[in-house]
């Protein structure tokens, strides 16, 4: 009897623990809703399922429990059973990928006035690249990486002359506007992870990877490294602020571009 107790009290107490825990997703900053729906629907499906597997088996301890005299009934199969298990188990498990399906066919079409901007990550800082006034992002390379240039810019893409570099500092978004963030990792695999906004992706060396996210309201937002990269991975954190669009543009304006940081280095810079 105290095993059904027991049994029936980590049921009960497991639902009133996830429906009362001060323990939260932060609150979201970007079009992203879906992805939390679609954790939520998950829950609700293993939480039912569990519910329903722990009290079947304190069920089973409290009616089959042994009696003097009792035996055991053999059944070595149940055709009827077996088909009803493997029928709700399909739909459960169709009922929990389906929606990550269709938020993963979103996830991964970005609008066509989406601005890119490059995030690279290395052990262990967050550097970032956004277009200039071209509104293009010109071409990089990790072997042209060097001290002077330190994202790998290729100083013969004309495009990338007005590129601005932000080396280990803070990465402002324009509020309502989308986002494709490109990432690139020069080392080992990093993971470029925002918890406001939801949406993230692993950062392998020699891909470039990429998601894309509507920022939804103005704030300042930690950057997290969500992939173990090193002695120095909890330490590898940054800033995002989302702005409105005067402030947005008046922090661009403040920014150096590539042409400007070659210059203050002194390297020659040429382009096609």
């Amino acid at each position: 009897m105290a095993v059904v107790l027991i049994l029936a009290f980590v049921a009960v107490a497991s639902v009133l623990f996830h429906l009362l825990s001060p323990w939260w997703w932060t609150p979201i900053a970007s079009n992203w809703q879906y992805i939390d729906n679609t954790i939520i629907i998950t829950f609700w499906i293993t939480g039912f399922v569990f519910v329903a597997v722990v009290l079947f088996v304190a069920y089973c301890v409290l009616r089959f429990r042994h009696k003097p005299g009792n035996r055991a009934h053999y059944e070595p199969e149940n055709r009827k059973l077996e088909f009803w298990l493997a029928t709700l188990t399909t739909i459960g498990v169709v009922a929990m990928l389906a929606p990550g399906l269709f938020v993963w066919d979103r996830f991964v079409n970005v609008p066509s006035d989406a601005t890119e901007v490059e995030v690279v990550g290395q052990q262990w800082l967050w550097s970032f690249r956004l277009p200039g006034a071209n509104g293009k992002l010109g071409t990089s390379e990790t072997r042209d990486i060097t001290a002077e240039n330190p994202l790998g810019v290729n100083k013969n893409d004309s495009a990338g002359l007005d590129d601005i570099i932000i080396q280990g500092g803070e990465l402002h978004l324009p509020i309502g506007k989308p986002v494709k963030m490109v990432l690139r990792s020069i080392d080992v695999l990093h993971d470029f992870y925002v918890p406001e906004f939801r949406a993230k992706m692993d950062m392998v060396p020699g891909m470039v990877t990429y998601f894309w996210i509507t920022p939804t309201r103005t704030g300042t937002f930690e950057v997290l490294c969500a992939e173990l990269c090193g002695v120095g991975h909890p330490q590898m954190r940054g800033t995002v602020v989302v702005d409105n669009e005067a402030d947005y543009q008046t922090w661009l304006q403040q920014q150096q571009t590539f042409t400007q940081m070659m210059a203050a280095s002194g390297e020659p810079q040429t382009a096609q």
